[in-house]
């Protein structure tokens, strides 16, 4: 059974023994002996584990994870140290550049992101191999949509990062008025010139996070921390 080790096991205890969840598991146990599957089986629940509950600052929502090989370590747009930077990422990072001057690093792990209190999810946890959206509609969007209101519900003021149509579907799961959803285009290639770049998210996210007295995020941390997974 999940064993997240932190806050998310209690929360989500209810949910991983729901007919949905255990219908989940039987479809996943089969896909991962008869294909290739990303992220590993271990790491599936990464998000959670960096960044428990109560520690997380900002949400970044993504769609499925990378499908290509050894990219997907379960968290959104991150990849495994060494690994070259998708494009997104890179855009990403443009973006960061652009908004408060931060260079892009060396690696696009972002696992130091996480530590800092940055839950980085996507929607859906797995696929299989160079078939995006091949696990889309088998039961994560069930569990990621309760976990998105969970944080909803969280008293402390947080920020939600919501980039491209499917990550700004779950705005309707944020219903407290004490959260700031900031929303706009994906940072793809095919997508970032319409309102990604520009958007100024991080430092409204900072700001915001200082304005209600809560330490910001160092968003230059994966510059000057070992990634340590």
């Amino acid at each position: 059974m999940v064993n997240i080790g932190n806050e998310w096991d209690a929360l989500l205890a209810d949910e991983f023994e729901k007919d949905y969840y255990l219908q989940l598991r039987e479809f996943l146990k089969q896909e991962y002996r008869t294909a290739r599957v990303y992220p590993p089986m271990k790491d599936i629940f990464n998000a959670l584990k960096y960044t428990s509950y109560s520690d997380v600052k900002i949400v970044i929502l993504g769609q499925d994870p990378y499908h290509g090989e050894g990219q997907a370590h379960g968290m959104c747009f991150s990849v495994r140290p060494g690994v070259p930077m998708p494009p997104s990422l890179q855009n990403i990072f443009k973006e960061l550049h652009d908004d408060i001057g931060i260079f892009p690093p060396q690696s696009g792990c972002l696992v130091p992101w996480a530590r800092e209190g940055v839950l980085l999810m996507n929607t859906v946890l797995t696929v299989r191999e160079g078939q995006p959206n091949s696990h889309k509609d088998k039961g994560w969007e069930i569990l990621t949509d309760r976990i998105i209101s969970l944080l909803g519900e969280r008293e402390t003021p947080m920020v939600f990062l919501l980039w491209g149509a499917n990550a700004r579907k779950k705005k309707e799961l944020i219903t407290r008025p004490q959260h700031l959803i900031l929303e706009c285009a994906h940072p793809s290639p095919l997508s970032a010139h319409r309102g990604f770049f520009g958007c100024g998210h991080f430092s409204q996210a900072n700001q915001f996070l200082y304005d209600h007295g809560i330490e910001p995020v160092d968003w230059n941390v994966v510059n000057t921390k070992p990634e340590g997974i």
